[in-house]
């Protein structure tokens, strides 16, 4: 095995792991980190899709109890089929406008300057949710309607455009639509289960002729790593809501985009010629 590949994965594994679940774009943070590495192609595209599984099953294993309980309810539990079908629902809109448009946005957008932009962006906009007054309508996943469900279902479109963020945009979505910060917050780990798994799957269908069985030590490396770092992000995020707003990440956003733009327009990086 190649140790500088080794290396390569092992670190984007950490960032997809402390990024996923955090309001600060995943997928713009694998897009820089990846080019700053040197980690770049169709390859390294389908490596840093197909990472976020482990990243599901670290938050599944953080919900298990709920995730069994559902499953196991389905067939009498009112509760576990409204929950279910509010799931289904929010994650339509992502498969028909990722479909739709995955491909123009992966081959145009999918570059640091864009990144960027949509991390500034994305900070102003939590900003100004998390300082609105909102009246909330559910103060957990089991109060929603299917009315929010699907609103934060269209948030979560706003996530195709790297550097948004999908919690990011699930949450605030949430937040705008009435959702107390601890529902917004766990129905976005639900909403990433069956949008990331599908995200996966597609990836491995695109990407299938140019995988090969030499690349699973790499993309395993990447795999255990993202799902370790993602299970300790989650519980510390957990807590850290329960008393905190969501304002440090968007001015974190906020810094790191400007970062990116001051580096590219002061000549230190060209990120305008990255590759996805």
């Amino acid at each position: 095995m190649d140790i500088w590949m080794a290396f390569q994965a092992l670190m984007l594994g950490v960032v997809e792991g402390l990024t996923e679940f955090l309001p600060i774009s995943s997928t713009g943070h694998l897009i820089v980190v990846g080019d700053l590495l040197g980690f770049n192609g169709e390859k390294a595209t389908a490596f840093k899709i197909i990472i976020q599984l482990g990243a599901i099953l670290a938050v599944m294993w953080e919900f298990r109890a709920k995730v069994v309980g559902v499953l196991v309810g389905l067939p009498s539990d009112p509760k576990a089929r409204r929950f279910s079908f509010n799931l289904f629902l929010a994650f339509i809109p992502a498969v028909i406008f990722g479909l739709a448009f995955a491909d123009l946005i992966e081959h145009w957008l999918f570059n640091p300057i864009t990144v960027a932009t949509a991390l500034i962006l994305g900070g102003i906009v939590m900003l100004w949710a998390e300082r609105r007054e909102h009246p909330i309508q559910a103060e957990s996943v089991d109060d929603m309607t299917w009315q929010l469900a699907l609103k934060v279902g269209f948030a979560q479109c706003l996530a195709l455009i790297p550097g948004t963020s999908r919690s990011g945009a699930t949450i605030i979505g949430g937040l705008v639509c009435g959702l107390s910060r601890k529902a917004a917050t766990e129905f976005s780990f639900f909403l990433a289960m069956p949008t990331m798994v599908a995200a996966t799957a597609y990836s491995l269908v695109k990407y299938r002729d140019i995988l090969q069985t030499s690349d699973l030590p790499i993309f395993a490396i990447g795999f255990v790593s993202t799902f370790i770092v993602a299970m300790i992000t989650v519980r510390a995020l957990l807590r850290f809501i329960t008393n905190h707003s969501y304002a440090v990440f968007a001015w974190y956003r906020i810094a790191f985009g400007l970062l990116i733009l001051a580096t590219w327009q002061l000549h230190l990086i060209d990120w305008s010629t990255a590759q996805p």
